[in-house]
């Protein structure tokens, strides 16, 4: 996420200030690029590993603070939430043994961040997006109490002008809205970090946006969200919402979002990327200028340029330009922002070696890409690809229409060997990582596809929140098998384990799949829904959603019994037997409080509302089948 010292607010002056050194940042960028100062003929690659911390339940622990106290490691950061984590790859030049050094240390720092999570009764997954994360998971409370987050929040929620919203198809739809900016929390990802000469740098950028669809499409890993099957990685969707600072009139005019593919191919040099950027989105975070980049460049110095890169680091493409200094050197990198979490370490790498493979050999063989292609197929590639995974249709520089798998592996696999091998990389690590890419493209098994067929297994079993957390296990148990996601097997039941973790709080056991009326609906409808649904509890909402009654089968009864209402002239409404203002629940309440509530009011459902919302309702029946399992689970647990 960037640079973590930030003003918290900003005034007319110190933006003068900050957008003064930005465009001196800029000016002097132009003049090292003119004089031959940003480093060529030198390729490294980087990585940044975020992660999401979980609770003995598989649900997210907001322990990262603790954590990274704990672990006192440099390469790691905080993220926006607090049960995010993220670090900091070292850069490895290109050739001989980087990808398994890069494995390796993946390895290492993994391991520091589990020992750190487990002192604190956590452990660290890798995903794009956590199964388990529910809305309740995603209030303030959450956000990392740091300057950076915090003035992100505040800023674009107030350039939005209200609440976030996201809309998602897929094979279910999800569409909600929320009040602040931790919507981004659900994603993580695996960055993947470029250098390239400066002089190449528009070419190189070009190329990475065509090639990032094909490997997107072999690496998806992201299909759930709040219990929603949607999009292979709908991290690409989820991010673009959850970071649009947009007013609703420049979404009118059709005005490029922060978070997006862009808006055309390069046709000059870097800098052409960071006008477009400093032109199109506006300054939301500041910081004091720590240098007057062009007197330090007068000097003959390199100058840091912080606040070009802080701009930078509130837009975020899917294909991110990065200025950097190593070893005393300025040089130019592509961050490749699209490639998933997991759904191993081992896939992880096989990912970043997939794309270095093509973008070291296409250059040679494809030219300049935009003439071969057009932008917007380039897109369209990109957004199928997040959307179908390996069922994506490709339209490649050939002007041809391919099946991703056809594509990957007739073509691009081979171009990537041998970019890998004019790179220098050793041959058997070659085998390594693009042989896993291969197998997991002729198998067909996808983190994606995983975790769909997985889901698909366990069927109508337990509760959908017992279904994600079963998901959530079994992927922590396979990661550190070491063994890569083609080879995972499909969970096959869901088993009676789930009960005892999933048995805590009421969004654990509600049912969300709910039937409604509205309080002018008839009686007679209620009536029928409890007859055909077998149920004796339905809640009536308003048109906002909101929970206004509950009528249940002894309401009917009661009205069976006396009759009509004396005022009522005609059929009968809702409202006239409903229960007004029920007592209700929100997701997280404790189990034995609920119990509790129902015990003191003699009651036999809880509607459950969160942010003002119906969510769910939970019946005597659920906690009875809850503790039912838990009794026929006690004496294996105590055989054991």
């Amino acid at each position: 996420m960037g640079e973590q010292d930030v003003d918290r607010v900003i005034d007319e002056h110190q933006q003068r200030v900050f957008m003064k050194a930005l465009l001196d940042d800029l000016r002097a960028l132009e003049q090292m690029l003119e004089t031959g100062m940003v480093e060529s003929g030198v390729r490294r690659i980087g990585a940044e590993q975020e992660m999401f911390l979980v609770d003995a339940n598989l649900g997210p622990a907001a322990v990262a603070e603790e954590v990274l106290g704990r672990v006192n490691d440099s390469r790691f950061v905080a993220e926006i939430a607090r049960f995010n984590l993220e670090a900091n790859l070292t850069p490895l030049v290109l050739g001989g043994r980087c990808f398994r050094r890069m494995e390796e240390e993946l390895t290492e720092v993994l391991g520091l961040a589990r020992l750190g999570a487990r002192e604190c009764g956590a452990d660290v997954l890798l995903g794009g997006i956590l199964p388990t994360l529910a809305m309740s998971d995603l209030g303030l409370k959450n956000l990392t109490p740091r300057p950076r987050y915090l003035e992100l929040n505040r800023v674009i929620s107030q350039l939005r002008g209200g609440t976030f919203s996201a809309h998602i198809k897929g094979a279910d739809e999800l569409q909600v809205t929320h009040d602040n900016i931790l919507m981004d929390a659900c994603n993580a990802s695996f960055q993947v970090h470029l250098q390239v000469d400066p002089q190449d740098f528009a070419c190189a950028y070009n190329l990475a946006q065509v090639i990032t669809a094909p490997v997107l499409a072999a690496a998806v890993n992201s299909p759930l969200l709040l219990g929603r099957r949607l999009w292979q990685e709908t991290r690409v969707a989820l991010f673009q919402h959850s970071n649009d600072a947009r007013t609703s009139a420049q979404q009118a005019r059709s005005q490029p979002p922060r978070v997006g593919f862009g808006e055309g191919w390069l046709t000059q040099s870097v800098i052409e990327l960071f006008r477009r950027q400093i032109a199109r989105f506006r300054v939301i975070v500041t910081a004091e200028p720590d240098e007057d980049s062009l007197a330090v460049l007068a000097r003959g110095l390199v100058p840091g340029l912080s606040a070009l890169r802080l701009h930078n680091g509130t837009v975020w493409p899917w294909n991110r330009a990065c200025y950097g200094i190593s070893e005393g050197r300025p040089h130019l990198r592509i961050e490749n922002r699209a490639l998933p979490g997991g759904p191993t370490i081992l896939d992880e790498v096989a990912n970043a070696a997939f794309f270095t493979g093509l973008m070291t050999a296409l250059p040679g063989e494809y030219g300049e890409v935009s003439k071969s292609m057009t932008f917007d197929d380039a897109a369209t590639n990109f957004f199928a690809a997040a959307r179908y995974g390996l069922g994506s249709r490709l339209t490649w520089v050939d002007g041809k229409r391919h099946i991703a798998p056809a594509l990957i592996l007739d073509h691009l696999l081979p171009l990537a060997r041998a970019g890998l091998k004019q790179a220098g990389v050793e041959g058997t690590d070659i085998d390594r990582y693009l042989g896993t890419i291969e197998e997991r493209v002729r198998v067909g098994q996808t983190g994606a596809q995983w975790m769909l067929k997985s889901l698909a297994a366990m069927g109508d079993e337990g509760t959908s929140d017992m279904r994600q957390r079963k998901l959530a296990a079994a992927m922590l148990e396979r990661q550190q098998s070491d063994a890569p996601v083609h080879r995972w097997t499909i969970i096959e039941g869901y088993g009676s384990e789930g009960w005892r973790q999933s048995h805590h709080t009421v969004g654990h056991l509600m049912s969300t799949d709910l039937f409604t009326v509205r309080p002018d609906d008839l009686v007679e409808l209620v009536a029928r829904v409890m007859e055909w649904r077998d149920v004796r509890h339905v809640p009536v909402e308003d048109d906002a959603g909101r929970l206004v009654g509950l009528v249940s089968h002894r309401s009917l009864l009661r009205l069976l019994a006396q009759g009509l209402p004396a005022d009522t002239d005609g059929p009968v409404a809702v409202r006239s037997i409903m229960i007004p203002d029920p007592i209700s629940v929100a997701p997280a309440t404790p189990i034995p409080e609920a119990v509790e509530l129902m015990r003191l009011h003699h009651i036999g459902s809880l509607p459950v509302v969160e942010n003002d919302r119906l969510v769910g309702i939970v019946t005597v029946y659920d906690l009875l089948d809850s503790s039912a399992r838990l009794f026929e689970e006690g004496p294996k647990l105590q055989s054991q």
